[in-house]
Formats: structure tokens, sequence, C-alpha cells
């Protein structure tokens, strides 16, 4: 009975994920390399979980999301962060109407169905909480009325880890809430060349509308459906234990671990390693899908103490011991 639910999970899986290279053919026309960046994007999308990407300035960034919201037929919005930003213009706010003497709701931006919230450490503690609410809620509040926003409703920021001024880092139980926090690199010598020829011109490059939201709302019910063995769910168990527990796994990890990662990491990691199964047209994860998304769900949910700190050793530094520690089924 199984091994039939898989094969037809895997029928499904085949016919519902046909979109997914189209989508990475419209976006490699624009995007040089960063494939692992865009399947996280995306990943974020068939999850209806919001992503975080951190790197320096010009690493593509904002022309990535850009990119991939000009594929889908949906409604999207940027919302460019700085420290004079106040919550109603990012959420709304209430209009006196002269005509009738009544408030009337302007909506702000956050109502779209794809949100790019540009630099969101350069906005102050409120803005970044509206946001927060929002994506944690999926509905806003102005005056006394709520409304609720659009499926699909993702929120994907960026921040720029290197400068200082002007900044207000967010606190941990609001990193918590993005699904996935990805690192950019810079490119190769090759994949800089390509960037080189294909931008210099500065002319704009066409590509095709290939999804809608509806492809993905239905993608998303095929992805809850994709198998996750018992031994696969220990797996994830003893790795997100391991940050909390890391002794009980044979792992010295003694004063370098302040805070390990919470339930929602258990439930995001699995979430993720069904996407990334879909996206390789599988009906199963495996422990490769652990591996290859481990890094991204836990390094914002492990917090390191300030010895850590002090010996230069990171959240990513542990979360590759454990990985390497753990054994795999």
């Amino acid at each position: 009975m199984v091994d039939y639910d898989i094969r037809s999970i895997n029928e499904k899986v085949r016919e519902e994920s046909a979109f997914v290279e189209a989508i990475f053919r419209e976006l490699e026309k624009v995007i040089v390399g960063q494939r692992p960046v865009l399947e996280r994007m995306l990943i974020g999308l068939l999850c209806n979980g919001h992503i975080l990407l951190e790197g320096v300035p010009g690493l593509a960034k904002t022309l990535s999301i850009k990119t991939i919201c000009r594929i889908i037929k949906t409604k999207f919005q940027r919302i460019q962060f700085t420290p004079d930003l106040l919550p109603a213009d990012l959420v709304g706010t209430m209009i006196y109407n002269q005509k009738d003497g009544s408030f009337v709701p302007k909506k702000g931006p956050i109502f779209a169905n794809i949100i790019l919230a540009d630099e969101i450490n350069r906005a102050p503690a409120k803005v970044q909480s509206a946001l927060l609410e929002a994506m944690q809620e999926r509905q806003v509040t102005i005056g006394d009325q709520t409304y609720p926003l659009e499926d699909p409703f993702l929120v994907l920021a960026t921040q720029n880890p290197i400068e200082q001024e002007g900044t207000y880092p967010l606190p941990e139980a609001q990193v918590d809430r993005f699904m996935l926090k990805v690192h950019l690199t810079y490119p190769s010598r090759k994949e800089e060349r390509q960037i080189l020829d294909r931008m210099a011109g500065g002319e704009d490059i066409p590509i095709c509308q290939v999804i809608s939201p509806e492809d993905i709302i239905r993608a998303r019910a095929v992805v809850n459906e994709i198998y996750v063995d018992d031994k696969i769910k220990d797996y994830i168990i003893d790795i997100v234990f391991a940050t909390r527990e890391p002794r009980q796994f044979g792992l010295d990890f003694d004063g370098l671990i302040e805070y390990g990662a919470s339930p929602r990491a258990t439930i995001y990691l699995t979430r993720a390693a069904k996407a990334h199964a879909f996206l390789r047209r599988r009906g199963y994860v495996t422990p490769e899908d652990i591996k290859a998304l481990g890094l991204d769900v836990l390094r914002h949910r492990v917090i390191v103490t300030y010895e850590a700190e002090a010996e230069n050793i990171t959240s990513e530094e542990i979360i590759r011991r454990i990985f390497d520690k753990i054994e795999v089924p």
C-alpha cells in the first residue's frame, strides 16, 4: 500500500512540477549562477514561508526577487525600508472623507502577493514589528478593522551584513519567523564574465510569465503529500535536539550555544525538505534534502554565546559539526 501511495505521489509530483524548469529557464535569462538562492525562493513559495536574503551589495538580491515576481502573474510590491518609515507607510491608515464625515481605510503596499522588503534592517522596530505581524498572522489591522492578506502572501526580505550605521538589527524572535535565511556569495570568475557580457549594455531582458498564483497553490497541495519516512523524521528531530542538548549526541559545545533551535525549525526543515524533493521531481524526502537545507533553516535559530563569538565560532560551524556527527538513516 505504501509503495502504491509513493508511486502515485511520484506521478502527481512529475505532473505538477512541470513548470519548475520553465521558471529556471526564464530566471537564468537574467540571473547568472545563484541557482541555490533561486531554488530557495521557490521553496518559500511552495511552503508559504518567508525568506531572508543576506549578502553584500551588488549580488543581485533585489534583482533575483524582482525577476521571480515578473515570472509569476501576481501582484508585487517593493518597499524600500528607511529609518524614517512609519508603520502606516507599510500597512495603510484611515483617511477622513469630507463628503460624509467618515473615515475610510487606505490600504498600504503590504496588500500584495509578493513583498520585497529591501534592506529590512534599516527600518525601526515599530515598522519591523508591523511587517512581521503581517507575516505571522497573514492579516493587517487598520483602525478597528482587520483585513486578510491574499494568498499567496510571501515576504522576501534583504539585508546588508556589513553596514551598521543607520541599521536596526532584527531581534532573534523576529528573525525566527523567516523560514530560511540564505547567504549570497560572490560569483565565480566565469559567472562574473557572463554577468559582464549580459548586463554591461544596460538593456532590459524580456522574460515570460509562466505560472499563476493558482499553479502555486495547486503545487503546494502536492508538496504537502510528499512522503516523509519515520527514519527521516527521527533524523530531523535528532538534528534539532542536538542544538539544544549537544552532550546527548557526543558533541562538546559547552559554553558555545546560548539557545538551540525552536520547534519551528523542526516544522520548517520538514516542509522545506518536501519542497526540495518536489523541485527534483521526487515524491519522497531523502537525507540529502535535509542536508541541503539544514544550514538555511537553522543558521538564524541557533544563538551562540559571547564566548563562542570571542573564539570566532559561528552558528554555521556548529550546525556543520552537528550534521557531521548525527548518523544518517
